[in-house]
């Protein structure tokens, strides 16, 4: 394997392509007993259209969500509980735009790793499993929607974009996940669940060649290609509803704003844009902002507010949230303060501040193994090696802040989403 060094994060990184088209990354740390794992595919919710073996596919929304709930069946065994007997906590998630397994343990860590790659790379499907499956992710359907933090995003989502599948619940909807059969099922493994099409990432005290090893026992070494994503979302920067409202059981009007940005394409300009937009959502509307301390003494946000810049396959938004009993005011006062900071600038010192409190951020947060796992998974499927972040940063611009407000904080692109209270009206 080929290693890395990062001397100012105190960092190594070790990363292999094997004969399969596996990539292989290994981040040793000496001394410590917790080891971590992720066997991470580039394929999440909004993939839905793809070809595979030249023949042209439409999957049921929700797949990416279902398949993840699926994999951990084989036949005649409990994944989970194997994982237990060994020790380990093991688990998963999907996103918009992949799906991760991942165990954490103190001992036994061959045994586990070995059991993470045999039963993502296994699928077993069978139709009386997968039925069952349906009213499991049917109750976390339900629990979704009727939940206020991802009610008030979905519908926000689904106000903003004309055509990208964001606009549609990660889980799929009631009426979606019921076309989902077995054969869908093995059909997606086969396009999506290809060593070329994934990543394992692992962080502790191993060996990496023993970590690449283990990889090459367990998922051999053919090379298949993996199915080729189709990307059919046509969006302009506009927002087609400005404000979406609903009414459910909160205590306070609780909200979503956010700007519509143009898609990240990968590599070093893409996360020099999402740092520029990280530093712009500080200076706007971070805790120490001018706007933030002005909301907050005058009673129209509370702690509850914040927000930053979020990036999916296709699409970016800067985006904040919290409660409020005049989330209109809050919007007219972002881009207000946006107008003005455009204009403006930004104080040399304050941006100096902003920069170093945000590179410390992300330096401490290196001292978690989860946190550092999923970032370097996300930034290898956007072609960018993640413990480079503090020079992309150093070389950050003021006036790049000025430009990225300048642009994206316009009332064009904005979308609002607003739950009231059952007893309050929605106001117009």
């Amino acid at each position: 394997m080929t290693a890395y060094s990062y001397p100012e994060l105190d960092e190594t990184l070790y990363r292999q392509t094997l004969e399969n088209g596996l990539t292989v990354l290994v981040v040793p740390k000496k001394g410590f007993t917790k080891r971590l794992a992720y066997f991470v595919t580039d394929f999440g919710s909004i993939h839905t259209d793809f070809t595979l073996e030249g023949e042209q596919y439409h999957a049921p929304a929700g797949v990416a969500h279902y398949l993840e709930h699926k994999m951990f069946d084989l036949p005649g065994r409990d994944v989970s509980a194997e994982f237990a007997a060994l020790g380990a906590m093991a688990n998963a998630f999907t996103s918009y735009d992949m799906t991760a397994y991942y165990f954490s343990c103190t001992e036994h860590f061959d045994e586990c790793l070995r059991l993470l790659l045999e039963f993502v790379s296994t699928p077993y499907f069978t139709q009386q499993s997968v039925e069952k499956e349906q009213g499991i992710i049917d109750q976390e359907i339900g629990m979704n929607e009727d939940a206020p933090d991802s009610r008030v995003f979905d519908q926000l989502m689904e106000a903003m974009y004309r055509s990208h599948p964001i606009r549609v619940p990660i889980l799929g909807t009631a009426d979606t996940i019921r076309d989902i059969t077995p054969e869908v099922l093995y059909t997606c493994h086969r396009a999506f669940y290809t060593p070329e099409n994934m990543l394992l990432c692992v962080i502790g005290d191993v060996e990496p060649e023993a970590v690449a090893e283990t990889a090459r026992q367990v998922l051999g070494s053919e090379k298949r290609a993996p199915g080729v994503k189709l990307r059919p979302w046509q969006e302009d920067m506009t927002c087609p509803t400005p404000k979406v409202t609903s009414r459910m059981e909160v205590a306070m009007p609780t909200f979503n704003l956010a700007f519509k940005c143009e898609p990240l394409a990968g590599g070093d300009e893409a996360i020099r844009t999402e740092m520029v937009a990280d530093l712009a959502a500080e200076a706007l509307f971070g805790e120490s902002s001018e706007l933030y301390l002005k909301l907050y003494e005058q009673g129209v946000i509370d702690s509850s507010f914040g927000g930053g810049f979020e990036t999916v396959d296709g699409c970016a938004m800067l985006l904040c949230s919290g409660d409020s009993d005049d989330p209109e005011a809050v919007r007219t006062a972002i881009l207000a303060e946006a107008e003005k900071i455009a204009a403006q600038g930004i104080p040399e010192s304050r941006f100096l501040r902003m920069k170093r409190s945000a590179l410390g951020r992300r330096i401490r947060d290196l001292d978690s193994f989860d946190s550092t796992c999923f970032r370097l998974c996300a930034y290898h499927f956007s072609d960018f090696d993640y413990f480079r972040f503090p020079e992309i940063y150093r070389s950050i611009q003021p006036e790049e802040i000025r430009d990225f407000l300048d642009r994206v904080v316009r009332e064009e692109r904005c979308g609002l989403s607003v739950i009231y209270p059952l007893n309050q009206e929605a106001l117009s």
